[in-house]
């Protein structure tokens, strides 16, 4: 399979660049940064210079003509505004999914996060309520769409290693962390499982292996 990724440089998706190229699939990353160049080279992806905060549609849907599949594993991070939250959690997956519409590429696998019921409460912190918020947006944008799209929303992020060991299911899951690795070696899985099209999927570490919670929610 060729799969396109946005947000190509992000922990999570160097990870998952490096797990589709141990299956034999080729990975393009849309980068927007040419720095970061050598970074998703090593990882054994194509990196493609593409702002998703500025790139025209027409442009976003040329590097994805004649893919197989979709990953939006973007993020404006924890360090940025308001703005940014809403232009790249947001926008940039709202364009990125129009692109795959314009391109014909149907199997998407969007990147969320857990807790988006909550990012109306005045319980939760201003500026992380943005980002539930710009999530949410994401999410909501998406699923009308005429696209085979699976939704991931991964727990609490951690930079631990892989455990290869993870809880998989209908939202509302118990709020536990995730490693990022862990979370790679599920979007790899997840891609090549069109039994979850259609279906919003919360992740955390736990005790079933990888493919083995993959199989159980197809």
């Amino acid at each position: 399979m060729r799969v396109v990724i946005a947000g190509g440089h992000g922990q999570i998706a160097l990870l998952l660049e490096q797990q589709l190229a141990a299956r034999g699939h080729a990975a393009t990353a849309l980068v927007r940064n040419p720095d970061h160049f050598g970074d998703v080279q090593e990882a054994g992806a194509v990196p493609v210079l593409c702002d998703l905060e500025s790139a025209e549609l027409d442009s976003v849907a040329s590097y994805l003509n004649g893919a197989d599949a979709a990953v939006f594993a973007a993020g404006a991070g924890a360090g940025s505004g308001a703005a940014r939250k809403d232009t790249v959690d947001y926008g940039a997956a709202a364009l990125f999914a129009s692109a795959c519409v314009e391109a014909g590429v149907r199997r998407f696998v969007q990147v969320s996060t857990v807790g988006i019921e909550a990012a109306d409460s005045p319980d939760v912190d201003p500026s992380f309520a943005v980002y539930l918020k710009a999530k949410k947006l994401a999410e909501e944008d998406l699923k009308p769409r005429d696209l085979d799209w699976t939704i991931l929303r991964p727990g609490p992020l951690v930079n631990d290693p892989g455990t290869g060991l993870v809880t998989l299911g209908a939202p509302r899951l118990p709020r536990s962390p995730v490693t990022r690795a862990d979370v790679a070696a599920v979007l790899a899985e997840l891609i090549e499982a069109p039994g979850t099209v259609g279906k919003t999927l919360e992740l955390v570490n736990g005790e079933t292996p990888i493919a083995e919670a993959v199989r159980a929610v197809l």
